[in-house]
């Protein structure tokens, strides 16, 4: 894939850095109340939940235990494959934990969906959701989000731990890919 440039590769901003920074404070607090008196243990998403996730503890004022899942249902596409394959579980027991799954973007679902059963199955005494970015025009399967940053329309977005083919991870805000950028692969 020939390089581009930020401004020949984003269309527009949707979300800034300081609109992120802003609103993961703010989950943060809220989790932090919630869980009061507990540890939760946050598992992060691999690879697009990663920024979003290492903010976020940042602004937990509770004590937190933190683990990594890895899964794929996109391989270099732009849409779901709808077969979630697991590419690295677990190095810590969920069982008896509260656990709070920290995911980048929840779209169709079905990932969600398929990690909220395999969780569930190990036995934790909790287990709730927070998504920094939520799609809910393109959901196909019913998912409970307890914690959302950011409801955004249905548009392809990379930044801020977000991809296209592992390009644009590194951009500090979320922006929409041109279409030019992914039609022509």
């Amino acid at each position: 894939m020939e390089e581009l440039g930020i401004s020949e590769s984003v269309e527009k901003v949707l979300i800034s850095q300081d609109d992120l920074q802003r609103r993961i404070r703010e989950l943060g607090q809220e989790i932090s109340y919630d869980y009061a008196g507990k540890t939760p243990l946050f598992v992060g998403i691999l690879k697009g939940a990663f920024i979003f996730l290492s903010d976020l503890i940042r602004n937990i004022s509770i004590p937190c235990h933190l683990d990594f899942m890895q899964v794929s249902s996109y391989g270099g596409g732009t849409d779901s494959s709808g077969i979630v394959k697991i590419l690295k579980d677990l190095d810590i027991s969920v069982e008896g934990r509260n656990v709070i799954i920290v995911e980048d973007i929840v779209d169709t679902g079905i990932t969600m969906k398929h990690l909220l059963e395999l969780l569930s199955a190990r036995k934790p005494a909790s287990l709730s959701v927070c998504t920094l970015l939520d799609k809910k025009e393109r959901r196909e399967v019913d998912v409970d989000l307890d914690y959302v940053g950011f409801e955004i329309p249905n548009a392809f977005v990379v930044g801020y731990g977000l991809d296209y083919a592992e390009y644009y991870r590194n951009l500090p805000f979320i922006g929409v890919l041109r279409p030019s950028v992914y039609e022509t692969r």
